[in-house]
């Protein structure tokens, strides 16, 4: 492995950025999980970028852009597209550094996260909702970059950006008390992997980083699968802070050098996490943020009795997303199930169907029927959640037993995100 081309991060580099940004980063705690650790059978470390003022690591790689800018460029303001932390950062830097800056965030951003941008700005910045998607935004924002001739300040492809980011990992090294056999942190853009595993490549070799992406926008992967960078045609981007369609050139050419593996988690077991980590330790994270620690389980055999370490990315998570972290967590562990039911047109038939059919564990969450008078029989869309998934069968086999028509939805995606 070649780590002496010009398009890789140097350690000064990543030194002089780490006091570039040391009145505005918190030097994050890594902190021992007792849960985590007796699970996995290992010493497990969380690297909480959560607690950054601006609730992310994206403050690092966008002060050390913007601070690095000469005032002949900035004094005309700087521009940027983000759909959330990115945004954050920019605009927590531009009230700092006492610069004018315009943030271009989709229009479907949720409102609480466009506060967070207005609140760390002040009366620095301006945001400008247009479009519906990243793409959108930053089709704008990067009009206006040249029309103007203000900076466009990139989210991840960016050599000062990467380098801000990088200091995530020579914290993590100066705090470690053993060596660090397991890196895992998650993947986006590729501007946190391409830093902190271009320090860890020069300072700790024998550290195995692991990539980790959520299962619905694998770009990363895809990339350096084909050698190249791939844009995908379609994204789940339930994933926010790490769903990207194509991953940056720069943050490409630098993550296929440094990290050793590229895996892919389901956005549901990501849910879990995400109520796991509150419920044990009272730690709220965004859905990118637990991606890292989501991966654990995959390397339950390799990782026993080593020092792991996984990146926190963030915490921005809008409260009200709580009830669909909940929703796609019982699905994806087999614990709540929907279905069509054709009920006979009949007195009693519902109560046939509670009273013979639903274990005693099991509950009706959701329950939808309306009455055909000039059909044999009604349909109803019935969810149920079910105490422990090896109770399903018994579910299914009541429902034939008692002679109850149904369709199971859970295996028909498009027709269940049209339903529920």
């Amino acid at each position: 492995m070649d780590l002496s081309d010009n398009y890789f991060p140097k350690i000064q580099d990543i030194t002089r950025a780490q006091i570039n940004i040391k009145e505005v980063s918190v030097h994050t705690p890594l902190q021992y999980n007792l849960n985590l650790s007796e699970e996995f059978e290992a010493n497990i470390f969380l690297k909480r970028e959560d607690l950054q003022v601006v609730r992310s690591y994206k403050i690092r790689g966008a002060y050390n852009k913007i601070s690095g800018l000469p005032a002949s460029e900035t004094s005309k303001g700087i521009v940027c597209a983000s759909a959330g932390n990115h945004a954050q950062g920019v605009a927590y830097a531009c009230n700092k550094l006492n610069i004018n800056g315009k943030i271009y965030m989709p229009a479907t951003t949720p409102k609480q996260k466009i506060r967070q941008v207005e609140m760390f700005g002040r009366n620095k910045v301006e945001v400008i909702l247009t479009g519906d998607t990243y793409d959108g935004a930053e089709l704008a924002a990067r009009e206006e970059s040249r029309q103007t001739g203000k900076p466009f300040i990139h989210p991840f492809d960016d050599m000062q950006i990467i380098e801000g980011q990088a200091t995530v990992g020579l914290e993590i090294l100066q705090d470690t008390q053993k060596p660090v056999d397991f890196l895992l942190l998650p993947v986006g853009g590729g501007g946190l992997a391409a830093g902190v595993g271009a320090y860890f490549k020069q300072m700790s070799p024998n550290t195995r980083i692991i990539g980790v992406e959520p299962e619905g926008a694998p770009s990363m992967q895809k990339s350096i699968e084909a050698g190249k960078v791939i844009e995908l045609e379609e994204i789940d981007k339930f994933v926010d802070g790490a769903a990207v369609k194509r991953v940056g050139e720069l943050s490409f050419e630098i993550c296929r050098k440094v990290i050793d593996q590229m895996v892919t988690i389901p956005e549901g077991r990501v849910c879990t996490k995400i109520l796991d980590l509150y419920n044990r330790d009272a730690i709220v994270m965004e859905p990118a943020g637990a991606l890292s620690i989501a991966a654990l389980n995959l390397f339950r055999k390799e990782i026993k009795g080593n020092t792991v370490v996984c990146i926190v990315s963030g915490s921005n998570n809008d409260i009200t997303r709580m009830e669909e972290i909940k929703e796609r967590s019982l699905l994806y562990e087999g614990l709540k199930h929907y279905f069509i039911v054709r009920f006979p047109q009949r007195a009693g038939a519902l109560r046939t169907f509670v009273d013979q059919v639903l274990g005693p564990d099991d509950d009706i969450t959701h329950f939808e029927y309306s009455k055909k008078t000039s059909r044999e029989k009604g349909p109803a869309i019935i969810g149920i959640e079910i105490r422990k998934k090896e109770d399903f069968d018994g579910l299914i086999q009541r429902m034939k037993d008692n002679g109850f028509v149904y369709e199971y939805l859970n295996n028909e995606p498009s027709l269940f995100q049209v339903i529920i």
